[in-house]
C-alpha cells in the first residue's frame, strides 16, 4: 500500500491499516484520526502537522519520522520505536508511550501533559520546554 492508496481508503471510511508499509512517505497535514496503524512501518515518514488524534501506533516503527506540530492527543504509541524522531511542538496530551523507544528523539516544546511514559527509553531525548506529564515545564 502506498500513501495515495491509504488516503483514498481512509477517506472512504476504512480505518484499519495494521502493518502498513509507508516508509519515507509524505503525509504532511493529513487527518488520520482514529486510524489503526499498529505495527506499521513509518520510518522517515513526514507526518508534520498531521491530525493523529486517537491513532493506534502501538509497536509501530517511526525511526527518524517527522511529527513536528502533529496532534497525537490520546494516541497509543506503546512499544513504538521513535528513535531520532522529531516531535517538536507536537501535542501528546494523554498519549500512551509505555515502553516506547524515544532514544535521541526531539520533544522540544512538545505537550506531554497526562502522557504515560512508563518504561519509555529516554536516553538522549530532547525535552527542552516540553510540558511534562505532571504539567511542569522541562528546563
Amino acid at each position: 500500500m502506498d500513501v495515495d492508496e491509504l488516503l483514498i481508503r481512509y477517506q472512504a471510511g476504512e480505518r484499519n491499516f495494521k502493518g502498513a508499509n509507508l516508509i519515507g512517505g509524505y503525509l504532511y497535514g493529513v487527518d488520520l484520526s482514529g486510524a489503526n496503524l499498529q505495527g506499521a512501518s513509518l520510518s522517515e515518514v513526514d507526518l508534520s502537522k498531521a491530525n493523529l488524534e486517537g491513532v493506534n501506533l502501538k509497536e509501530a516503527s517511526l525511526n527518524g519520522a517527522n511529527l513536528t506540530g502533529a496532534n497525537l492527543t490520546r494516541a497509543n504509541l506503546s512499544g513504538a520505536n521513535l528513535y531520532e524522531a522529531k516531535l517538536t511542538g507536537a501535542i501528546l496530551d494523554g498519549a500512551h508511550l509505555k515502553m516506547a523507544d524515544l532514544i535521541d528523539a526531539d520533544f522540544t516544546a512538545a505537550n506531554l501533559q497526562g502522557a504515560n511514559l512508563y518504561g519509555a527509553y529516554l536516553n538522549g531525548t530532547l525535552l527542552q520546554g516540553a510540558i511534562m506529564p505532571d504539567g511542569t515545564i522541562h528546563e
